[in-house]
């Protein structure tokens, strides 16, 4: 597949560049009226509590759209896009991550390499979702078979995910981390200890986790589910490192997930995925107006909110036809038994 002409194509990194510029009136202002309303509503549903549970909890739906909108800050900090100065990403990157439950030195390393690798079938496994190929699921044994249909069903990914996630697999360090990265797993993980302790103090222990509890897991199912519908969708891009291509994998391997206006400003722009692929530097308020600018940009895989739920019946990469299937359509493919 190509998207738009040789010209276009090749003049990419001068297209974005205008735009990898951060603005700082537009990064204070998103800090304004992400973070702001957001404590205005965690502090509004803890008042609820007396009045009814069932408004705390209607409280917490929009409030966890604004800790995803803090997470998309967090992200941009992580790139390094959302300030000029270093200094100032990364206080503020180590402040949303502590919001959000992510220790700041550690995403943004596996973030890193998940951009260097987006759709590398030779160098999947760090900051992605697992995926196999048809090849490599007939290829295990059954146990592993049976561990990696539980790890891909939604039920497990999006119900036990962001509990496995935000509670329990950032509090650990990754094998070769550095001492810095060491550092802020440990240091954000007794940050929690205490911010969460303080408040069980201040609040009551059932009170706070009545109003951060949902507002935690409702926003950990979100991002989940945006990270992986971004790239799993039926004509997404693998291919193995001889054949893979940087452009390529982020125009074809990364969708443009077109959402409800409301929904776009809760995500960030996160939705022109491609894009932010493309160029990892460009702060999320930027995304928007490079898309409009460049009609090759909108020439790329696109899906809706509703379309985008046929995504949950693709288990494992076909190679051979370029496309994710469903477990039901290997024993087609390949002739042989699946469990």
């Amino acid at each position: 597949m190509v998207i738009g002409s040789h010209k276009e194509q090749s003049s990419w990194k001068s297209d974005i560049a205008p735009y990898q510029s951060s603005n700082i009136r537009k990064s204070l202002w998103q800090l304004i009226n992400t973070i702001v309303p957001f404590f205005v509503l965690w502090y509004l549903a803890y008042l609820s509590l007396s009045l009814s549970v069932w408004i705390t909890l209607a409280l917490t739906v929009p409030a966890s759209g604004l800790l995803v909108r803090i997470f998309v800050i967090f992200h941009d900090c992580c790139h390094h896009s959302f300030f000029k100065s270093r200094w100032a990403n990364e206080i503020v990157g180590m402040l949303t991550g502590l919001l959000t439950f992510f220790p700041y030195h550690q995403w943004k390393y596996e973030h890193s390499v998940h951009h260097a690798t987006n759709g590398n079938l030779t160098r999947r496994g760090t900051g992605d979702i697992l995926t196999l190929t048809v090849d490599e699921y007939l290829a295990l044994p059954l146990f592993r078979r049976v561990y990696y249909r539980l790890y891909r069903n939604p039920f497990v990914m999006f119900g036990l995910g962001p509990i496995l996630i935000l509670l329990i697999l950032y509090r650990f360090n990754r094998k070769g981390a550095g001492r810095r990265e060491r550092l802020s797993t440990h240091l954000t993980s007794v940050a929690l200890i205490g911010m969460v302790g303080l408040f069980c103090w201040l609040l009551g222990w059932q009170s706070f986790l009545l109003v951060e509890g949902p507002i935690l897991y409702l926003s950990g199912m979100a991002g989940i589910w945006l990270f992986y519908v971004q790239h799993q969708f039926e004509d997404s891009y693998f291919e193995k490192t001889e054949n893979w291509n940087y452009v390529s994998a982020a125009l074809h391997g990364s969708s443009f997930y077109k959402l409800p206006k409301i929904l776009q400003w809760i995500t960030g722009n996160i939705g022109f995925h491609h894009i932010h692929h493309l160029g990892p530097r460009i702060p999320n308020y930027h995304l928007q107006r490079l898309y409009d600018d460049h009609l090759y940009l909108q020439d790329v895989p696109t899906i809706g909110l509703f379309s985008s739920l046929r995504s949950l019946r693709y288990r494992v990469w076909d190679e051979e036809n370029k496309k994710f299937i469903g477990f039901k359509h290997i024993v087609e493919l390949k002739s042989k038994v699946k469990i």
